[in-house]
């Protein structure tokens, strides 16, 4: 199965998946309101930050949202903290209907402005523990969006069915980011449980990432990534990294495993960018942010990159005959 068929993969679950039917809020659709004016917010590029966008506008165009009805302004803080936080302070005082918000750090930086402007973010794995809201069933800070749980437990059987046998996991991640801290907490609780060693290597920085994944590799059997924007956008190194050393790495997001990791357990990130756009819809047709709760997703898909398989000696087992296979 060449790259392109989990991209159509993706954006079919964006479709069949239960949730995406077009929400029947009071008031007019968006077709009939005028033009909105939303901004869009994200630390850096990669490419699951890309289709959680891109999963969000294709939404809202099914939902009626075209070019005439909907205007965006999408900045992007290239991985600085500085200028996110620069960013977020702009869009918090000007005229937008609405701010969408990518991944932790972005809506963190927006939520701390205490902005009017309602914001809705796509994929915050824990907004609770990030400050981002009360309560998931509550909205209180004018904040609401969707939570891309990451299933740790899943991602490690399926390392026990792929490659057997591993004896140190390494984890590669950056402490600045709560989401990635909050996942590593999950893994080390599975790991422990189950009686297997890890070692850690932690970067505050993109410059830090090659050099941290080489001390890694040199003290592991398997690498384990979590969902973090820093690490992710590097992934390309870190699985070569891992790879000359016949190492496999699992990841948090398909995005993760077209860039180079072995497999990963995950949410389709362009079906999580549309749910979010759902709860867009339901805002402009008249519903407060704070009476649309947070939603999490639940929906798995299992992606094996089969080039990375073939080059670390791997057979994929008759059991996993359901996965995405993507690679050559």
């Amino acid at each position: 199965m060449k790259r392109h068929r989990l991209t159509v993969l993706l954006l079919t679950l964006g479709v069949l998946l239960p949730g995406c039917e077009k929400n029947s809020g009071t008031g007019d659709s968006g077709g009939n309101a005028g033009t909105r004016t939303i901004g869009i917010i994200q630390l850096a590029d990669n490419g699951a930050f890309t289709d959680m966008r891109e999963g969000f506008l294709d939404r809202l165009k099914e939902l009626g949202y075209g070019d005439a009805e909907l205007k965006v302004d999408y900045k992007n803080a290239q991985g600085d903290i500085g200028t996110l936080n620069t960013i977020c302070q702009e869009m918090a005082v000007s005229n937008y209907d609405l701010v969408v918000t990518i991944a932790t750090p972005a809506a963190q930086a927006f939520v701390n402005q205490e902005s009017k402007v309602p914001l809705i973010f796509i994929s915050v794995t824990d907004p609770v523990a990030s400050g981002i809201m009360g309560s998931m069933d509550r909205p209180d800070k004018n904040a609401t969006g969707t939570s891309n749980l990451v299933p740790v437990d899943e991602i490690f059987r399926l390392a026990d069915t792929l490659t057997p046998g591993i004896g140190r996991y390494g984890i590669l991640y950056n402490t600045g980011e709560s989401n990635a801290v909050t996942t590593v907490a999950k893994a080390k609780v599975y790991l422990d449980s189950q009686g297997t060693q890890y070692s850690e290597a932690t970067v505050t920085n993109s410059s830090e990432v090659q050099q941290a994944a080489e001390s890694l590799a040199a003290r592991s059997n398997a690498f384990y990534i979590p969902i973090d924007s820093m690490v992710q956008s590097a992934m390309p190194q870190v699985a070569q990294t891992a790879l000359d050393k016949k190492i496999p790495v699992y990841g948090s997001s398909p995005v993760m495993v077209v860039s180079g990791a072995l497999a990963t357990v995950s949410v389709s990130d362009r079906y999580m960018g549309g749910v979010s756009a759902e709860m867009a819809d339901t805002y402009f047709k008249g519903t407060p942010i704070a009476s649309i709760p947070a939603k999490t997703m639940n929906s798995f898909i299992t992606v094996i990159n089969r080039k990375t398989a073939g080059a670390l000696g791997i057979v994929i087992p008759q059991e996993l005959s359901g996965a995405v296979l993507i690679g050559q």
